[in-house]
């Protein structure tokens, strides 16, 4: 039907630049609110009306004269009709409905994917966790949502770039060093020394997770650990502060490493925040904006003029100590994402960073390397409360003060994962309810939808199906009424992927596939489909299994698995 609607797209095209010069560049359909409207709605004759000077139904009849005559129309279209002040409802012939089952077949797990139209590459940077300590569920939703949104850009031809940042420098190191040690030392959360270590103003923020007490054992036992970017051998000396952070990072990054692998999520490049500072990229940065004029020294600290870019103060950027701010690091790294050649980036990041954005695109501006205004692009989400035996669970003995990634997919697994922190909008509150995950029935949304893929399996094994096999039959049987929705939505699978690719919005990948999968269960339910008749049963084994493919292929887009029995 994707065919199809081109052909009607063009011809309307064509009959609205007759009408007005110029207007068949505007050539759209929508939905109808009302499904018994027909097919498709056209709006033209309203927006063109005034232009025109024409009474909108009036121009809405000269445009449905003018449509019919159309031979795509002729073909596909079974009748125009016009409501209200000029609407157009077209309801398609069953015939133009069934070429989506032919489509669906030919193209198979292309179904829905553009070719490539672009050689530039768009960097997602996501997850970009600090390496001081398990991934929680918040980096859950995060992974999930950057997947998600690499996979849909690649639908639409984008070739994509999956990145994590890691912020392998700064306070929260030091921190996780100090923890480290004193655990080495013999020492644990409550003794007296904890929260009040005169060396560290900020010990009361030290990491009480048993994770540390791991590192601490595994640091006196001068363990070499492996992570997908290093690896580090510990010298077992409790006063050899470098050695122990490095350790420890690199202990943390072979956690994470494991996090990531549980939920089958690989990364491109792991780039280190350490890095900027090594390659003077942050210093260069930093005195770019100085020469540009961009900032001004004020009680001691170096600031930049980021209200002049519409921030709604001036930012500090380093501070009486002669310490970067945390936005100058971010500043130097997206400077080096464009030098890098990606001049699309889409960042991940919790709500929490919602005052970077303006501070990060400010810089950037007043850096003047040719970056244009709204660069990066962001997708902001919220954390995930989890509840669990209809109370919410807030702390992780692994991690000591939360939920863990690795503990929501050991109690569940990475499909449920995966599925339920896509379905909702990313800055939306969402509650991760583990019993409804692990429920085979109905209301778990991943199980209904998995059921309906393996549904189908189940009815094309039974009678032996080659699917290949189906690609040419007959398809005139599916004109009754049940079969009508249920191809009507497949043909609406590759717009959804289009906008859902632009709006960075993979839950409506998740809401598709669940009326999808409920289309599919009524049709079940209203149509045998291993029917006597032989013609009958091929069109109507078609049908459900061009359906079981778009299913499989809107679950992959999500990283989640489509099995054939259940």
């Amino acid at each position: 039907m994707l065919t199809v609607k081109q052909d009607l797209l063009a011809a309307l095209a064509q009959s609205l630049e007759a009408l007005v010069p110029g207007a068949g560049a505007k050539a759209a359909f929508e939905s109808p609110k009302v499904a018994a409207h027909g097919d498709f709605a056209c709006t033209a004759a309203m927006q063109l009306a005034k232009p025109l000077k024409k009474n909108p139904r009036q121009l809405g009849e000269e445009l449905r004269s003018a449509l019919l005559a159309q031979p795509a129309y002729v073909q596909w279209v079974d009748a125009i009709e016009i409501a209200g002040p000029g609407f157009l409802n077209i309801r398609l012939k069953p015939a133009a409905k069934q070429q989506v089952v032919k489509e669906v077949l030919a193209k198979g797990a292309r179904f829905g994917a553009k070719d490539v139209v672009s050689t530039d590459c768009v960097l997602v940077e996501f997850v970009s966790a600090n390496p001081t300590g398990p991934l929680h569920v918040g980096h859950g939703r995060q992974a999930a949502l950057g997947d998600a949104i690499c996979s849909l850009l690649s639908t639409q031809g984008r070739q994509v770039h999956r990145e994590f940042y890691y912020n392998d420098a700064g306070v929260q190191i030091d921190t996780l060093t100090k923890s480290t040690q004193l655990r080495a030392k013999g020492f644990k959360p409550g003794d007296e020394c904890w929260p009040t270590d005169p060396e560290n103003p900020a010990s009361k923020a030290f990491y009480n997770g048993d994770y540390i007490q791991d590192i601490a054992n595994d640091f006196l036992a001068k363990k070499t650990v492996q992570a997908d970017d290093r690896s580090f051998t510990a010298n077992g000396d409790v006063e050899d502060w470098d050695n122990i952070r490095q350790f420890a990072v690199a202990y943390l990054r072979n956690e994470q490493d494991k996090d990531l692998q549980a939920f089958q999520l690989k990364f491109d490049q792991y780039y280190l925040e350490s890095s900027l500072y090594t390659s003077g990229r942050v210093e260069k940065a930093v005195q770019r904006l100085i020469a540009n004029g961009k900032t001004y020294e004020q009680d001691g600290a170096l600031w930049l003029r980021s209200t002049d870019y519409g921030d709604d103060k001036d930012r500090v950027m380093r501070k009486q100590d002669g310490t970067y701010t945390y936005f100058v690091p971010d500043v130097a790294y997206h400077i080096a994402k464009w030098e890098r050649g990606f001049h699309q980036v889409v960042n991940i990041q919790g709500t929490d960073h919602h005052g970077t954005i303006a501070r990060v695109r400010a810089g950037l501006q007043a850096a003047d390397v040719g970056i244009p205004e709204g660069y990066p692009d962001y997708v902001l989400h919220t954390m995930v409360r989890v509840v669990r035996n209809g109370e919410e669970v807030k702390i992780s003995k692994r991690a000591g003060s939360y939920v863990t990634l690795r503990d929501l997919i050991e109690w569940t697994s990475t499909d449920a994962v995966r599925f339920f922190l896509l379905s909702r909008k990313p800055d939306t509150e969402y509650t991760f309810d583990v019993d409804l995950a692990v429920a085979k029935n109905n209301d778990n949304p991943v199980y209904y939808v998995q059921y309906a893929h393996a549904r189908i399996c189940s009815v094309l094994d039974k009678e032996g199906t080659d699917v290949a096999s189906l690609r040419d039959v007959d398809l005139s049987p599916l004109a009754t009424e049940a079969a009508q929705p249920l191809m009507l939505l497949l043909g609406k699978y590759p717009e959804m992927l289009t906008a859902a690719a632009r709006d960075f919005a993979p839950h409506d990948v998740t809401f598709y596939l669940r009326e999808l999968a409920a289309a599919y269960h009524s049709y079940y339910d209203a149509e045998r489909i291993l029917v006597e008749d032989e013609a009958v049963k091929k069109a109507r084994l078609a049908l459900v299994a061009a359906t079981a493919q778009v299913l499989h292929n809107g679950l992959a887009v999500l990283g989640v698995s489509a099995p054939r029995k259940m």
